[in-house]
């Protein structure tokens, strides 16, 4: 089952991350992202998180399907993201959880890297996990992958280990057993076409896919 996690940061409004909701099996709604959600024309399945910015109207609205979680220890995205799995949906998209804040931003990379890593998967299936902005799609990855791209896609390779070789195949500027120290040392490439390939045998990477030609 595909899940929606919709977070309370920047609107959705490019006509893909709205297609990736429109196309949800479960929207699982953090706090008051209800608010957006709902101006967008969706309903929420589920509102999850500690309930410290959902307003009264819609908390008594959809008391039904809300799952409070005072825990300190987590913040409302981590809490959606173990709603899912609790639940079996192993296949996620999470949207609004970029924009407004940089320092969220950040932090809540920081969480889709986390949870997508085995090492820390909360169940023993695959966890499939994304990062759905306006202008395009984070995908964290743990071995050679294969992307679908077109040609002169914008492409960032983001590793997050020194000791990560990265070999690049089907990209305007390829690489071959290269380890980056920095984030800008793999950015700002681009696909050739229809598809590329980042070939790692450890560690950690966050791939970045524009949607539109910039």
């Amino acid at each position: 089952m595909k899940a929606v996690i919709i977070a309370n940061g920047e609107i959705p409004s490019h006509p893909i991350p709205l297609k990736v909701l429109q196309n949800a099996d479960h929207i699982v709604c953090l706090d008051g992202a209800v608010e957006q959600l709902l101006t967008l024309g969706f309903e929420p399945d589920v509102i999850v998180g500690d309930l410290d910015s959902i307003t009264p109207l819609f908390f008594n609205k959809y008391k039904n399907i809300i799952v409070k979680d005072d825990s300190e220890e987590y913040n409302d995205l981590q809490k959606g993201i173990k709603y899912c799995i609790s639940k079996e949906w192993y296949e996620i998209d999470i949207i609004g959880a970029f924009g407004l804040r940089e320092d969220h931003s950040l932090a809540n990379l920081s969480i889709l890297l986390y949870y997508a890593n085995p090492e820390h998967n909360l169940s023993d299936k695959e966890l499939k996990i994304r990062m759905v902005t306006n202008s395009g799609v984070f995908t964290p990855i743990f071995t050679t992958t294969a992307f679908h791209s077109f040609p002169k896609q914008p492409v960032s390779i983001f590793s997050h280990s020194a000791e990560t070789e990265l070999t690049f195949y089907g990209l305007k500027y390829p690489v071959q057993k290269a380890t980056f120290s920095y984030y800008w040392e793999g950015s700002l490439n681009s696909a050739l076409g229809d598809e590329f390939v980042i070939e790692f045998e450890k560690g950690e990477v966050l791939v970045y896919q524009s949607f539109d030609l910039l």
